[in-house]
């Protein structure tokens, strides 16, 4: 059955009819002249593709750690979400079976421990470090696994220090999957760190206030940052309860260092609990420091796409997927909050209607 969604606005101010059947986007056409069975009135909202949330816990019962998949994906406005090391590969069969389950669409960056995040200090030991049953994972599930997931703070690695990231970087390259790197206190100093990452690896909670971050006292970037940026590494928010300060945003946006993709790092007490909540409400953040609405919607969209490797999910064309995300900019006060508890009032904010996911319409 086709089913056409009315009078939608697009990126740059143009309003669009977009008919969708058997999951894909079939048509674009001006305002009432798409044609199909079924109608649903999109006046006044603007929509993209679906959002992506690049840094998620999609593991409901990992504690702390944590959520019900649809919960942070769907009913957030989220069509995909990457599951951010929730599970080595012990779990990752039963993460993918609960993904099957749910409307959200969902894929992992595998965690090199295999064990994953039943315990937060996975990388403590290096006998959980395991080739064999890594190897087998990434047979197993090649389809879904998008990235190897590493932590590398002093709390994960404990004495193991940069031990854990130059197995995952041996196993990067071998089985040509690009490393996510959790980056926090240290030891390992970050520049150490750093300078182990290549092209299409991914620093995710690279705006933290720790000590231990990627700006001097003065608030500029180390030198090591700029020279991981000019190699291809990229740069993720993954906001999460304890790393996104708006000061070290500030500092970064002075100094000419833009996230690539921004994400959450979302579970179940910091979106029930904040400082998180929601995607949008991360993306509302990037509004208040001067980042333009196309930028924003850019690095949930395409740009988060592309660290996928899943470039059809990042824009709306016919014969792509119909994933979308309808929202509004409100304008009117709101208070947002960084991981440090430092408040920010917003003059305008995001705010979900609803999403299209695998060509259904839900309402949020």
């Amino acid at each position: 059955m086709s089913w056409v969604l009315q009078n939608v606005t697009l990126a740059g101010g143009k309003a669009v009819d977009i008919v969708i059947a058997d999951g894909k986007i079939c048509e674009l056409t001006a305002p009432g002249q798409g044609k199909a069975e079924q109608a649903i009135d999109g006046s006044g909202l603007l929509a993209s593709a679906g959002w992506i949330d690049l840094h998620v816990h999609a593991m409901a019962e990992l504690a702390p750690y944590g959520d019900e998949i649809d919960e942070i994906g769907i009913k957030l406005g989220v069509t995909t979400i990457a599951d951010a090391g929730s599970c080595g590969a012990d779990k990752i069969a039963a993460l993918r079976e609960r993904a099957a389950e749910a409307q959200t669409r969902v894929l992992s960056f595998l965690n090199i421990s295999h064990i994953g995040l039943q315990r937060i200090d996975e990388l403590s030991d290096m006998k959980w470090l395991d080739e064999a049953k890594l190897r087998h994972a990434l047979m197993e599930h090649k389809d879904f696994i998008v990235g190897l997931k590493a932590r590398i703070s002093r709390s994960v690695v404990k004495e193991q220090g940069l031990e854990p990231l130059k197995v995952a970087r041996q196993w990067s390259e071998r089985y040509k999957l690009p490393l996510m790197v959790h980056i926090g206190s240290g030891p390992p100093a970050i520049e150490e760190v750093i300078e182990l990452l290549q092209q299409g690896d991914i620093i995710t909670h690279f705006l933290n206030g720790k000590a231990n971050n990627l700006f001097d006292q003065t608030g500029q970037p180390v030198p090591a940052l700029r020279a991981a940026l000019a190699r291809g590494v990229k740069l993720d928010v993954g906001h999460g309860t304890a790393s996104f300060s708006f000061k070290v945003a500030e500092q970064a946006k002075a100094a000419g260092i833009h996230p690539h993709t921004i994400s959450t790092d979302i579970y179940r007490n910091n979106r029930l609990n904040g400082p998180v909540y929601s995607l949008a409400d991360t993306m509302s953040k990037f509004l208040l420091l001067g980042y333009s609405l196309d930028e924003v919607v850019s690095m949930v969209t395409a740009n988060a796409a592309a660290r996928l490797g899943r470039p059809e999910l990042g824009s709306i064309q016919v014969g792509g997927p119909a994933d979308l995300t309808l929202f509004e900019v409100v304008r009117g006060q709101k208070t947002l909050i960084d991981s440090e508890g430092q408040e920010r009032v917003a003059a305008e904010f995001i705010k979900v209607q609803g999403v299209v996911a695998g060509g259904t319409y839900h309402a949020c």
